[in-house]
């Protein structure tokens, strides 16, 4: 069994590329992915992924803003009363992006101590986006005592010291298709170095098609590339590779 650890169910191609989310989880049970985490990435489209997502046990669902989405409606108390909400097992996608936004910096710092503070209280673990924002991303998760509900940094594309710090707050990392990209030689090494009882898995579909699949709306049943890839890196079966990050998938999001 396989688990996409996090996927964005609700911003697939459902005109071109699929009938409907039937035929998106009919496609990935096909291939033995039988769980999935939907995220979230603002309060206003949350309420519609919820709709979309609730007659279905094997998806769960994440409540939060994205570090590039806060310019967006945020309210602290919707965003509690959302995120208390039983389907949801996760809070995010949090963080921050000195990318692609560096002049939101000061609000993206705001809206991750909000996430943090939310997490703890709810006991639910955080998913985390970083990108070049590796101290600060670091150094709040310490300063608001993020280890005390724990999370992930999901589509992991740093260098080993910080998977390191991550995993030393009770952090799982998360590898996506960009392990399989030509160019990810760092990323294929730091990988080589993780212990599996700290990996998850992921698509964040519909972004990141892995290799067999560049150029293709990406999809949770792609999943599996990700997973066969990492078996080759680190020389284990791929049965071993699905066992584990299943596992830590429950233990982390199901707990």
């Amino acid at each position: 069994m396989f688990v996409d650890s996090h996927c964005h169910l609700d911003k697939l191609n459902y005109q071109e590329c699929h009938e409907s989310i039937d035929d998106v989880i009919a496609k990935a049970e096909q291939a033995k992915v039988k769980q999935f985490l939907s995220v979230g990435v603002t309060l206003d489209s949350f309420p519609s992924m919820l709709e979309m997502i609730e007659p279905y046990e094997q998806v769960y669902a994440s409540c939060g803003v994205h570090p590039l989405d806060v310019l967006s409606d945020f309210e602290l108390d919707r965003f509690r009363s959302y995120a208390n909400h039983s389907k949801v097992v996760a809070i995010g996608e949090t963080g921050l992006d000195y990318h692609y936004q560096p002049e939101t910096a000061d609000l993206q710092k705001l809206r991750f101590s909000q996430h943090i503070e939310v997490a703890v209280e709810l006991n639910k673990p955080l998913i985390i986006h970083t990108r070049h924002a590796r101290s600060d991303t670091l150094s709040i998760l310490r300063q608001e005592r993020a280890e005390r509900c724990g999370g992930v940094i999901h589509c992991f594309t740093e260098d080993l010291p910080f998977a390191e710090a991550a995993m030393e707050l009770g952090f799982y990392i998360s590898i996506s298709g960009i392990v399989t990209f030509r160019q990810a030689t760092e990323l294929k090494e730091v990988v080589k170095q993780l212990p599996l009882d700290r990996l998850l898995i992921e698509t964040d579909s519909p972004y990141l098609a892995p290799v067999p699949h560049r150029g293709k709306e990406n999809q949770p049943a792609y999943v599996v590339e990700v997973a066969a890839y990492i078996a080759q890196l680190k020389g284990v079966a791929l049965h071993e590779v699905a066992e584990k990050t299943s596992k830590n998938f429950q233990d982390l999001f199901l707990r």
